[in-house]
């Protein structure tokens, strides 16, 4: 008998669902273990219950080395989302250079602090880094949109082909049948 799907929702009983975290947790670190184990890899495990109290596991490497190293190779994401979320704050690009514009256009350059350009320039990188990860964005959209349209490319042209060998092997059949037809008639 084997057994039945379980629906992926909340369980309202609150002792049946203290019971499912606890199997679940347990579960989940053993096959965290098994993992690490099995591969050698360096895995770390955080599991914060509903209540707040935290459970972790880790293996072979200390839990805050690893979570260091993740940090470390994640820094470049984590300022992106910085930049973004500070670039929502300055408003529209357009305005930036507008403020630019006016603090560095004509006698109002000389009036400037350096605390001021600093502070410019901090925007003017930040707008430089969104624009560049959008743009980035929309070239692998439009990367995977031509990989996608390749692909039907190529499936059109094989049905095509497949369809030309057909009306070549149909061809080649009446020609062999009017030649043979010709030849009895000689």
């Amino acid at each position: 008998m084997g057994r039945k799907k379980l629906e992926i929702k909340r369980i309202e009983n609150k002792s049946s669902r203290q019971v499912t975290f606890s199997k679940r947790r347990n579960g989940l670190i053993e096959k965290a273990r098994q993992l690490s184990v099995l591969c050698d890899a360096s895995v770390a495990l955080l599991v914060v219950s509903a209540s707040g109290k935290l459970y972790s596991f880790s293996s072979g490497d200390n839990l805050v080395k690893i979570l260091d190293r993740y940090g470390k190779q994640h820094a470049d994401d984590l300022k992106a989302l910085d930049h973004q979320s500070k670039a929502l704050n300055y408003g529209s690009h357009y305005e930036l250079l507008e403020l630019v514009d006016s603090k560095l256009v004509g006698s109002n350059v000389k009036n400037v602090s350096i605390d001021a350009l600093v502070q410019l320039e901090e925007h003017l990188e930040t707008a430089l880094s969104v624009t560049r990860a959008k743009k980035t964005e929309l070239m692998l959209k439009l990367v995977e949109n031509l990989k996608e349209k390749e692909k039907m490319l190529k499936e059109e042209n094989q049905v095509l082909a497949s369809q030309v060998w057909i009306r070549v092997a149909q061809f080649q059949l009446q020609v062999s049948r009017s030649s043979a037809t010709f030849t009895c008639y000689i």
